[in-house]
């Protein structure tokens, strides 16, 4: 594989003058949210690389847990933050709905699949988790907004089932399938154009690395079976596991659910 001469990277950088100049161009107010997100992503990326080099090296189990711990609980607050709604309140369900899904699939495509020797290879583990992790995170944003602001706005629709004799789980499940559907529809369609529209960051980049064609499609296939199955279980139990704290004893949806700044 071709390695990425410094160099090369500031001619990369310098490509961004293109949106840049549009942004100033349009007046959209964008270029130091820009120029700041750059910044953080290439110094993040910088010590996450670092890091991961030592996690590789030493390839301790516990050392490899704390670091998809600190993945898992960084995801969910991002999760939660995005979707305007507290944290405090949600914390704790969005986690173990998040993490549940997120290591379930992912332990399967290893287990059953990959096989590495051994099991708790860093090499994998990390890769494939922050793979399927990263995909949650947007879908479960979209489903649980979608979700929480459809029945604040449809607040009457949603009181006429309830009095109607529904129960919760029957009045929130137009909601719950709108949200759900929210949550993967760009990702059907994403795996409908695949091959032909686009070719996917993973296998373009076990290509890259030397491995065969087939090769990498065959992982690409795997992981976004496994991508799939996860958003689609990580949206659906995390809607579910919210419902004790997000309602009141008359199935009323609470107010103050939301963050300060989601009106």
């Amino acid at each position: 594989m071709v390695d990425l001469s410094f160099s090369s990277l500031i001619w990369l950088y310098l490509l961004m003058l293109i949106p840049l100049g549009i942004f100033i161009y349009l007046r959209v107010g964008l270029v130091l949210d820009t120029l700041w997100g750059m910044v953080r992503m290439t110094v993040q990326l910088l010590l996450v690389g670092l890091y991961l080099n030592y996690i590789f090296q030493l390839n301790h189990p516990l050392v490899t847990a704390l670091w998809l711990f600190i993945m898992l609980v960084v995801a969910n607050l991002s999760i939660l933050k995005k979707a305007g709604i507290r944290t405090r309140i949600f914390f704790s369900r969005s986690l173990v709905g998040v993490a549940g899904s997120t290591l379930f699939v992912s332990a399967w495509f290893i287990l059953f699949s990959i096989k590495p020797d051994p099991l708790y290879d860093a090499r994998y583990l990390i890769p494939i988790i922050g793979m399927v992790l990263g995909n949650c995170l947007r879908s479960n944003v979209l489903s649980l907004e979608r979700f929480y602001s459809s029945i604040r706005k449809n607040e009457k629709e949603y009181m006429t089932y309830l009095l109607l004799g529904a129960t919760l789980r029957e009045a929130i499940r137009p909601y719950l399938k709108d949200a759900i559907k929210a949550a993967v529809a760009p990702s059907i369609a994403t795996m409908a154009t695949m091959g032909i529209v686009s070719l996917p960051g993973m296998m373009t980049g076990q290509i890259l690395g030397g491995s065969l064609p087939i090769t990498a499609i065959k992982y690409q296939v795997g992981i976004m079976i496994c991508i799939f199955t996860s958003m689609v279980l990580a949206a659906f139990v995390n809607i579910l596991l919210s419902l004790s704290v997000a309602f009141d004893e008359q199935q009323r949806l609470k107010l103050n659910i939301f963050s300060c700044n989601k009106k």
